[in-house]
């Protein structure tokens, strides 16, 4: 039975690529998961597996010194939010790669490879490593990527959804209301934390409680006293832009 390790600091993304390799590959052992470089490191030496699913940008080691570790020991596939003319380096190297968010059909095609080449040896990555060094040296791979996940809880239940998704978010107290078309769920995080990790051109704060999300936005409503509301495309619920925050909608 093939073994693999999951080496990814989200755990939402890795728990999201857990779950997708056990629908398309069953037979496949995810024997051991690591969140920095240096433990996926510790994993590949003490397990031994044949394959190893790295992020390039890991705290501790990066994925890029962390394949020059162990790459004559497995099947490197590096996850990656690397941009498109980083991607060349990866196009021309004898290993595979992700693009995050993972998308079904790629996945499907790395595992077909990936069960093809077990039977050889791991290739020789020393170009494709230093090629991969020249982008990140000029800053392809390293910028803050924005929240692409959120695990939501609703009573005993625990849910994973895109960021996309969300209509807005909503503070409530210590927790978050996260508010979608098919509902509303919690997150342990405040509104602070959580503006601080999405893109600022798609979510826009227009309370000191709520951030909205411009993708879900129907219209905006001007009133003759100054006030200003926010109708939501899949949802009923008004949101109110207080005065602080009107001056983005009045640039539109």
């Amino acid at each position: 039975m093939p073994a693999a390790v999951l080496i990814e600091d989200e755990a939402l993304p890795r728990a999201d690529l857990r779950e997708r390799l056990a629908r398309l590959w069953p037979e496949l052992d995810i024997v051991g998961e690591a969140g920095d470089g240096l433990d996926g490191l510790a994993l590949v030496n003490a397990l031994q597996p044949s394959i190893a699913f790295v992020d390039v940008r890991l705290p501790g080691m990066d994925g890029i010194e962390l394949a020059r570790a162990i790459g004559h020991q497995v099947h490197i596939v590096f996850v990656t939010a690397f941009d498109e003319h980083a991607l060349a380096a990866f196009e021309q190297g004898a290993v595979d790669y992700l693009l995050k968010p993972l998308q079904p059909a790629r996945l499907a095609q790395t595992v077909q490879r990936l069960q093809q080449r077990l039977a050889m040896a791991p290739p020789d990555l020393s170009s494709l490593l230093r090629a991969l060094q020249a982008a990140a040296a000029n800053g392809s791979p390293t910028a803050v990527q924005p929240l692409r996940w959120l695990q939501v809880g609703q009573g005993e239940q625990l849910r994973l959804i895109t960021v996309g998704d969300v209509l807005f978010f909503r503070a409530e107290s210590k927790y978050t209301q996260v508010v979608t078309a098919n509902g509303c769920w919690w997150v342990r995080l405040s509104l602070k934390e959580l503006a601080a990790q999405l893109d600022d051109l798609q979510f826009w704060q227009v309370h000191r409680n709520t951030i909205v999300n411009l993708g879900h936005v129907d219209w905006v409503e001007r009133t003759a006293l100054g006030h200003m509301t926010v109708h939501l495309k899949n949802h009923p619920e008004r949101l109110r832009v207080s005065q602080s925050f009107q001056a983005r909608f009045k640039q539109m």
